[in-house]
């Protein structure tokens, strides 16, 4: 039996692991920390992600779990419209609408799914082997794997690509994101965009209320305390924010979001990049998740004892994968704009653009019903 070892238990390191372990593969997951789980906060999965999960034999539970955004669309600062999401038309061209969950909730599914996982065990070194020996890693409990694949989906941060890809480092994109969950009840989704911030609300079961914010990092004081600070910037926003904001329960989660340099390749010897460590992206399209799912499909689909095979992953998914990014970027850049000109001009063309080909452009980000190969 072909032997991996999948670097990092985040959501696309259990999705590959899970994926693998169906295609016979022997598997083991190192986690560093010493709990695997995600922060507690939101995450919306689109059709996209949803197929992936169901080529896992997960999406149905995934769907139980979550609740399907009713519409949303983009929003000025005081609530003008500025385009609509049609719930009912994205059902019928993708098969699924957006469903959102607890992040927490998704990890867990995924966990009870995956292999043999071990918590506290980080990795000290990799040598990543050819097509005549198996790579070799050592971990800092002093364990050490021989693997006929060893996945690097530690993250935007990841120590395995820092090791073997030192040219393609994490970058600050100059935005810092805040995400909670309220004890309050949302009629409609989307987002909302200011001038240099954004904000997203989407609906959770049990009748709370995700919202997300991104400001520019410069302008986010060191010492604030998070809540009060938002409350306080995003104040004579449109309705229900303050209201979210007041309804605020549990921690507010703050980071400096981060993308990533494009890697030279995807695989070297047998090492291949998996989710964040391979494209991590900003979260503007809500497609972070999805991309780590479908890397995790088809690197199982692809993988073989062969190194030479990593080759058709990286084929497949990184064209994919990189202009997904690129347009996230962008689409984060254009959200963030502040000059009172350059808003105007913004919102002028986004409300100037036709529904339909509104929903050819999310079709084309998406891929279709039938397939998890996304086209670009």
């Amino acid at each position: 039996m072909a032997r991996a070892v999948v670097v990092g238990a985040g959501l696309g390191g259990m999705a590959s692991a899970i994926a693998l372990a169906q295609r016979g593969w022997e598997v083991t997951v190192l986690e560093r920390r010493e709990h695997a789980a995600e922060a507690g906060a939101g995450i919306a999965l689109w059709p996209n992600a949803l197929r992936a999960l169901d080529a896992l034999g997960l999406g149905v539970r995934a769907r139980e779990l979550g609740i399907v955004e009713i519409g949303g669309g983009i929003r000025t600062m005081s609530g003008r419209w500025l385009s609509r999401t049609d719930a009912a038309d994205l059902r019928r061209r993708q098969g699924d609408g957006v469903v959102v969950l607890p992040r927490p909730d998704l990890h867990a599914l995924l966990r009870a799914a995956a292999p043999d996982l071990r918590e506290s065990v980080g990795v000290r070194s990799v040598d990543p082997g050819d097509a005549d020996r198996p790579a070799v890693v050592r971990d800092d409990a002093g364990g050490v794997h021989e693997a006929e694949l060893v996945v690097a989906a530690d993250g935007v941060r990841s120590s395995v690509r820092t090791a073997l890809w030192p040219d393609a480092p994490a970058r600050d994109t100059g935005h810092t994101a805040f995400r909670m969950i309220a004890d309050h009840r949302l009629d409609a989704g989307g987002e909302s965009w200011g001038r240099g911030d954004l904000v997203g609300l989407a609906p959770l079961p049990g009748g709370r209320t995700y919202l997300y914010a991104m400001v520019p990092t410069a302008e986010v004081p060191a010492d604030a305390e998070p809540l009060p600070w938002l409350r306080a910037r995003l104040e004579g926003w449109h309705a229900p924010v303050a209201a979210v904001l007041d309804a605020v329960q549990g921690r507010v989660l703050v980071h400096r979001l981060e993308d990533l340099t494009p890697p030279s390749t995807w695989h070297r010897g047998r090492v291949a990049l998996l989710g964040d460590a391979a494209h991590a992206m900003t979260p503007n399209l809500g497609q972070g998740a999805a991309q780590a799912f479908l890397d995790a499909v088809v690197l199982a689909e692809e993988a073989t004892a062969d190194a030479a095979s990593l080759a058709a992953y990286e084929r497949r998914r990184r064209p994919v994968a990189e202009a997904v990014a690129r347009r996230s970027r962008t689409a984060g850049d254009v959200a963030a704009w502040r000059s009172p000109i350059a808003v105007a001009l913004r919102n002028a063309l986004v409300g100037a653009l036709p529904a339909a080909v509104a929903a050819r452009a999310l079709d084309h980000l998406l891929g279709t019903p039938d397939t998890t190969k996304e086209h670009v």
